[in-house]
């Protein structure tokens, strides 16, 4: 960028074409137009920097480190230009700041974003519509409802199914179960939960999940009012998914308990292993026993994109509801998420009235509102926009391609760590998570789970890769979640020879540690 552009977007001095009114010239309108576009290129040369200059996956700070910068600001005194803003803000966050893009990051379940909903994100912030009402979001409405649709579509259900975006899966994931204790409240005991609160029974409501499950089951089964305890966990198969021979013997017991089955959230593609529950026999189980099934395909509903892949998830459109997370597995950015409903009528459940906002005399064919549709977010951000913009430039194949490719690197990736007698791998994943750890050659005196522990804290704080970590059993085990296109098989090569490395060091130290 030449020099004189740079000072004429740091200058404190207001172009000439607006007003000396110092007090309103950051307020977005007519009048600072300039200005604004002036601060969002000065943005876009900080994210430019980011790229140019970001060669590891983290700095490697440490918090005590970091926390110390912060000592001696005072947010109750601004700074003098956009210059100083953007020193500031790249010295204690971007300059540290976790970079998702880089194939040595393969920690957690973040995901590249692609750069149409990047562009997206420029004009919701600006024009910053809510997508509670119609009169606040007339395009906006429609723009989601499309995309809601379309996603029914992918995931096969027909034109009676609804949806709302949502701040994501955790969210969406209550709603599935928030609506599977009222339907069954309504449907079986002719109990309207909403204007009675729980039955007297409500102690024995039973909701079925994996072990491998997400754990925002148990906290939604709190917030709920239906304490943990309501959520039993079935036991797993050789690949981590939920066995459904367990879960029909879970489902019988809790019942000659005196207890009552109300619902089984069925995962597609778990935080742990990326594999995907029997959704077609889970289905069966649920109606043979007039259960609500909640499907959390936060993670693999990036399997709808693939032609190739999306046999994986057969049974899905069978689901009463489904979480879906776009900033997972659509490449999108946070927040982007939805939950769906096989019934659009299931809705209706949840809807509440406000004389100032959604009237209950309102006709909502005629005058449609999303917030009829949403639980705990009346102002909502449009973030339909983003996956609009990507679907609209980029299309579902070229995603799906994106989706396959991460699939066969994770599949490849396993082979290299199963065949290897360095390493111990748990299990192959339908979608790109690999547990494994590094086993020392020489076992004897060694605590494998200290020195896994090891190689993942000391690559942290090299910033050289970022792994994630879980126990299985007990066990401390590292994580690989594949979630990166540009990933290659040459990377996961050079990262285990990193991790090779830093598991050898570890070994050779508690050698001579014993013999000294």
């Amino acid at each position: 960028m030449e020099k004189q552009t740079l000072i004429s977007i740091y200058a404190t001095e207001l172009p000439e074409n607006e007003t000396d009114d110092t007090l309103y010239n950051d307020i977005f309108h007519e009048g600072t137009e300039t200005g604004y576009r002036l601060a969002i290129r000065a943005a876009a040369e900080q994210i430019s920097g980011f790229l140019k200059h970001t060669k590891k996956p983290f700095s490697g700070i440490k918090p005590a480190t970091l926390l110390a910068e912060f000592e001696n600001i005072s947010l109750d005194t601004p700074l003098p230009d956009y210059k100083s803003l953007y020193d500031e803000v790249n010295a204690l966050y971007i300059k540290h700041a976790t970079a998702f893009h880089l194939p040595q990051y393969i920690a957690h379940l973040n995901c590249p974003v692609v750069i149409p909903a990047l562009a997206a994100e420029v004009i919701i912030s600006a024009i910053n519509s809510s997508q509670d009402t119609y009169d606040q979001s007339a395009g906006g409405t429609f723009i989601e409802r499309r995309l809601i649709d379309w996603t029914g579509k992918q995931i096969g259900y027909n034109t009676q199914c609804d949806g709302v975006f949502t701040g994501g899966g955790s969210q969406s994931n209550l709603m599935g179960l928030l609506l599977a204790r009222d339907y069954y409240a309504l449907a079986y005991l002719n109990h309207n939960i909403k204007l009675q609160g729980h039955p007297a029974n409500a102690h024995k409501f039973r909701i079925f999940v994996s072990e491998k499950a997400h754990f925002s089951n148990q906290k939604n089964a709190s917030l709920m009012g239906l304490g943990e305890q309501a959520i039993i966990k079935v036991g797993t198969d050789e690949r981590f998914r939920l066995d459904a021979a367990q879960l029909e013997k879970a489902v019988q017991e809790e019942i000659e308990k005196g207890n009552i089955p109300i619902a089984i959230v069925a995962t597609a593609g778990t935080t742990d292993f990326g594999n995907i529950d029997p959704l077609e026999d889970i289905s069966r189980i649920a109606r043979q026993h007039n259960m609500w099934m909640h499907v959390d395909a936060a993670y693999g509903c990036g399997l709808l994109l693939s032609d190739k892949y999306r046999h994986l998830i057969n049974g899905i459109e069978l689901a009463d509801s489904v979480t879906v997370d776009y900033h997972k597995s659509f490449f999108q950015p946070i927040s982007s998420s939805a939950f769906l409903v096989r019934n659009k009528l299931h809705l209706n459940i949840i809807k509440h009235h406000a004389d100032y906002l959604n009237p209950k005399e309102q006709d909502y064919d005629e005058l449609p509102a999303q917030i009829n549709k949403s639980i705990t977010q009346s102002t909502r951000r449009f973030d339909a926009l983003k996956l609009w913009f990507t679907l609209r430039l980029m299309g579902k194949q070229k995603l799906g391609r994106y989706t396959d490719t991460i699939i066969e690197t994770t599949e490849q990736a396993a082979c290299l760590i199963d065949n290897s007698h360095h390493f111990e791998l748990l299990s192959h994943s339908d979608l790109g998570v690999l547990v494994f750890r590094y086993i020392p050659q020489h076992t004897g005196g060694i605590d494998i789970c200290a020195m896994n522990l090891h190689i993942k804290q000391t690559m942290f704080f090299n910033g050289e890769v970022l792994v994630a970590s879980t126990r299985v059993n007990g066990q401390f085990y590292l994580k690989f979640t594949i979630l990166n296109p540009l990933t290659t098989i040459q990377h996961i090569q050079h990262i285990l020879t990193i991790i090779k490395k830093h598991g050898k060091d570890f070994e050779q130290r508690s050698h001579a540690t014993a013999n000294s």
